[in-house]
């Protein structure tokens, strides 16, 4: 897979919450086959940035490019028919839904039944405890399940780009180990994924590269090797150390 090519390009963007300057003028770019992590403390913007790209949040300057097409005012569904899929913060599952139910509407997109089938086949077998479960209402399963169902239902729509907001949110940390292997196999699978996520020591372990953002911009920007070296980062993020 040719990772020098971009596939997601944002270009100086600006968001406002009313009259707040949210986002002031982010720029970043994540190529083909890569894990990009953006990492930040919390309301420094990173969620922000994801619905932008997802269409839920509007950008007033400033361009979002995928694949060479400008998405920034398009619909959330068109951008998924696009290729992009977001696993949002809090999961977000239909919780009077069955797995199964919510398997299926991350299909929605979609008619080519046989292959959704199929799909659906990939995920148990990438989230084996949600086949034990597939008749189960999803309110009623565990965090972490919820969390493995929330990302199975977003590569329901074969998304080439997998926004992940805060994957090991509320997780022990076993289960934290078990979603980050599995979204390491994802990767490996062919889906490009930007993670945003505050447990910066697991995201370093899994990305490529990645990006420092406070207070709406981006402070730094470098290899996962770089910023894990760098004092700001290792004191800030990173609780002074990655050994």
């Amino acid at each position: 897979m040719n990772k020098g090519q971009g596939l997601l390009t944002v270009r100086d963007i600006h968001i406002y919450y009313g009259n707040i300057h949210a986002i002031k003028g982010i720029s970043l770019v994540v190529r083909k086959g890569e894990i990009v992590t953006l990492i930040g403390s919390n309301g420094a913007g990173k969620t922000t940035v994801l619905n932008a790209v997802s269409g839920v949040l509007k950008t007033r300057q400033g361009s979002i490019d995928f694949e060479g097409t400008r998405i920034n005012r398009l619909s959330p569904h068109s951008i998924v028919r696009m290729g992009i899929s977001q696993v949002p913060e809090g999961r977000k599952i239909f919780s009077r839904l069955t797995v199964t139910e919510n398997l299926e509407m991350g299909a929605f997109i979609r008619n080519d039944i046989k292959e959704i089938v199929k799909d659906m086949e990939g995920v148990f077998e990438l989230f084996p405890r949600l086949r034990e479960r597939r008749g189960q209402i999803a309110g009623t399963l565990s965090g972490g399940e919820q969390q493995m169902l929330a990302t199975a239902r977003a590569l329901m729509a074969r998304p080439q780009l997998l926004l992940l907001d805060e994957p090991s949110m509320g997780l022990a940390p076993l289960l934290v180990e078990t979603i980050f292997d599995t979204i390491q196999r994802i990767s490996e699978e062919g889906t490009t994924i930007l993670l945003v996520e505050q447990n910066a020591l697991m995201a370093f372990v899994i990305a490529t590269r990645g990006y420092v953002i406070q207070t709406g911009r981006i402070a730094l920007e470098d290899k996962i090797e770089n910023l894990s070296k760098n004092e700001m980062v290792r004191d800030l993020y990173l609780g002074g150390d990655l050994d």
